[in-house]
């Protein structure tokens, strides 16, 4: 993603001003990829890092990569909701993508920490090609289930969400967790591997052999 291929906005959200950055590729998108932030309250913004490398991952894949801040995070108006006003805010910064590039894409979700419980309150909304959750914010927000391709990333060490939390999120779905040794909960000095990583699990799907 360089300048050139940036745009940052400011459109009409639910609660007034949204700002949203759209990084278009050069070529025609293959969908696009809504990318949600962290908590408003302890820091979140569309320019966290972790944030940044999953818009950059989808931008690599051919993705418009559509990244926002919640309301009353940057130029976006309004105040915290607890994640109900924050899912309007994702479905107004998709609805304003899909006019630049069309309804017919698929749209990818991706989201860190309490992006991530955003974005699965999306996915009961829209019909979604598939999720991408690093640092899921499970117990500290209702987390709701989601579908079995979903990519879920944590790391070993996160103090902020427990493991061992995500585990028991996930364990009732059977639903498999890429866990990252070592790790904290943002990733530090392991950017490069998340990038790498959420591009070898995108082409792959459950129950799916390489070369079948």
């Amino acid at each position: 993603m360089t300048p050139k291929t940036t745009a940052r906005e400011v459109v009409a959200g639910p609660a007034g001003a949204l700002e949203v950055v759209i990084n278009t590729p050069p070529q025609s998108p293959v969908g696009i990829a809504l990318v949600a932030h962290p908590h408003p309250q302890q820091g979140g913004t569309l320019d966290n890092k972790v944030v940044q490398t999953l818009a950059k991952t989808f931008f690599a894949l051919g993705y418009a990569s559509v990244r926002f801040n919640f309301r009353g995070v940057g130029a976006s108006a309004g105040a915290f909701d607890d994640g109900e006003g924050e899912t309007e805010d994702a479905l107004a910064a998709l609805a304003h993508a899909r006019l630049r590039f069309g309804e017919s894409l698929p749209v990818a979700l991706a989201g860190f920490s309490f992006g991530s419980f955003v974005q699965t309150r999306v996915a009961k909304r829209i019909s979604a090609e598939r999720l991408v959750l690093v640092g899921p914010a499970v117990k500290r927000f209702a987390v709701e289930a989601v579908p079995a391709d979903t990519i879920v990333i944590h790391g070993e060490e996160d103090d902020v969400v427990l493991l061992a939390n995500v585990f028991a999120w996930a364990r009732p779905q059977e639903l498999p967790i890429v866990v990252f040794p070592g790790c904290g909960h943002f990733f530090h000095g392991r950017l490069s591997q998340l990038q790498r990583m959420v591009t070898t699990l995108w082409h792959r799907r459950p129950g799916v052999m390489p070369g079948a």
